[in-house]
């Protein structure tokens, strides 16, 4: 049994509600797809059941190396998600009982200045989670304006991506996240009492360009297909549309709820593969208690899923290594 989880530095969003779904037991086997600071983790081994937690950030990984040490049935993985199915197997498990994954940046990520992912504090324009390969400021003193302005609307959602393309190429070379932030603040317009800083949707933009985090979701939705037995539960919560519309669109394919067929068109369900998961619950989204207690949770949403005893379908296995 674990301790309670009291890490100040991140606090699990819709913790109960993950563990009602994945509804852990005893001598079962679980993946937590993104440890972070463990608090998932924690609650998983408190049931009794075994865990492999993956991690593609070696700081994450160096410091859940204390708890793995006084918990025999914790392994830590130091790789992404998107690779369990063979990072399992390398391990001799080829199934387990429940997957979770928390998508997006963690707490202890955004908390660090040196980790360049958040304007609240200056440090250098970095943003990788696995600490490897092209870093936010290679990105954007190299790549052309169209590029930049493509990943700001695509990823960011950013109705004025040109603009804000714009003023980094003519801002060039930059190196600071004060100096990104205040980059896009001059292009959007920006008062102190704003309800929300301009600069939030470029940073999430360039963050989630940079650690392929939506194609990271698609293969690990994939993976977590792969190595789930019969009855084996997912739980996924995303914090923005464009990882909810993944994770809402793997589901509903997966589980035959797609919209059916015409007379000339006839019903893929009906044709393709069997359905490989079915939805237990509605999306949950958290209480205003919880919003209270921890402003993170305001944009979170949890869908959970069982996967059934059909064959996964048809996905390429990531490459190892860091994502490009």
């Amino acid at each position: 049994m674990t301790a309670a989880i009291h890490d100040p530095r991140h606090a699990p969003v819709l913790l109960d509600e993950v563990i009602a779904g994945l509804a852990p037991m005893a001598g079962e086997t679980h993946v937590d797809g993104t440890f972070g600071a463990g608090g998932y983790t924690r609650a998983i081994l408190s049931t009794g059941a075994r865990v492999f937690a993956f991690d593609r950030d070696p700081d994450a990984i160096a410091e859940g190396r204390a708890m793995e040490a006084a918990e025999q049935s914790l392994t830590l993985v130091p790789d992404r998600f998107g690779r369990m199915a063979d990072a399992l197997a390398e391990r001799g498990i080829d199934a387990v009982d429940g997957v979770t994954l928390d998508i997006g940046v963690s707490s202890m990520q955004l908390d660090r200045a040196d980790r360049g992912f958040s304007f609240q504090a200056d440090g250098p324009l970095d943003m990788r989670m696995e600490q490897a390969g092209e870093s936010a400021a290679d990105f954007l003193n190299t790549a052309d304006e169209a590029e930049i302005a493509d990943v700001l609307y695509e990823l960011g959602e950013e109705p004025r991506s040109r603009r804000v393309a714009h003023a980094i190429v003519a801002a060039r070379p930059l190196a600071r996240t004060g100096e990104l932030a205040a980059v896009v603040r001059r292009a959007l317009g920006y008062r102190p009492h704003d309800k929300k800083d301009p600069a939030t949707r470029t940073f999430q933009a360039i963050r989630i360009h940079l650690n392929r985090e939506l194609g990271e979701l698609e293969d690990g939705l994939a993976a977590a297909e792969r190595v789930l037995k019969p009855g084996g539960r997912l739980a996924v919560v995303s914090f923005h549309s464009g990882e909810d519309r993944i994770v809402k669109r793997f589901l509903r394919q997966r589980s035959g709820a797609t919209p059916g067929g015409s007379r000339h068109r006839p019903d893929a369900a009906a044709t393709g593969p069997a359905p490989t998961f079915e939805t237990v619950a509605k999306a949950v989204r958290a209480t205003e208690a919880e919003i209270a207690r921890n402003p993170r949770s305001r944009s979170a949403t949890l869908r959970v899923a069982r996967r059934t005893a059909a064959s996964p379908w048809f996905h390429p296995v990531p490459e190892k290594g860091p994502a490009s």
